[in-house]
């Protein structure tokens, strides 16, 4: 089976969708294969699974992590979601900039991120699942969060009114992040 990129961003964000296969019993897909995957220069070890269920105007996000540095392969394998990556490496030509696709249960879509990117996700459907992997292991002491409203970013969120965590409606913004000690850490 194959495995398309359908479009790359920063050089280093990319939207990709696994062949698959479907008749009168149902489909398959390989939704992960190694060596598929270091052919189109994408990471081929994972070190934690993540899996998440939410409902409609839920968002998550924009999460990042420095020690150890995370990238992730997010996608929704129930219903539909707005993934989104910005980029907040220190000294990036891109820095502040976002990529946003639709990925569904329907279309496959996946979306790398590597370490360097925060990352989120709004529900668009009545309810969605969203998994991803990880390349490092969650530390809850080096995690770090960007407003999902900053104007500085201007991310247009398919979602009016979001459901948000505490945790997510006390983020700084990019510029704040960027001038904290914590920035001078961040690793990528």
């Amino acid at each position: 089976m194959q495995v398309i990129v359908e479009s790359e961003h920063f050089r280093d964000v990319k939207v990709i969708v696994p062949e698959l296969f479907q008749d009168d019993r149902g489909f398959f897909m390989e939704a992960f294969r190694e060596d598929l995957y270091a052919e189109l220069g994408l990471p081929t070890t994972f070190l934690q699974d993540n899996h998440s269920g939410s409902v409609k105007g839920v968002l998550r996000g924009l999460h990042f992590q420095w020690e150890p540095p995370m990238g992730k392969l997010m996608r929704v394998t129930r219903g539909s979601a707005f993934l989104v990556a910005v980029d907040i490496r220190h000294g990036s030509p891109t820095l502040g900039q976002w990529v946003g696709v639709e990925a569904s249960t329907e279309n496959r879509r996946q979306v790398w991120a590597p370490a360097g990117f925060a990352r989120g996700f709004a529900v668009l459907s009545d309810y969605a699942e969203i998994q991803y992997k990880c390349t490092g292991i969650y530390n809850n002491r080096s995690e770090g969060g960007i407003r999902w409203d900053d104007p500085e970013i201007g991310i247009e969120w398919p979602v009016e009114n979001p459901i948000l965590s505490s945790k997510d409606t006390g983020t700084p913004s990019l510029s704040e992040w960027l001038s904290s000690a914590d920035s001078q850490n961040f690793r990528y």
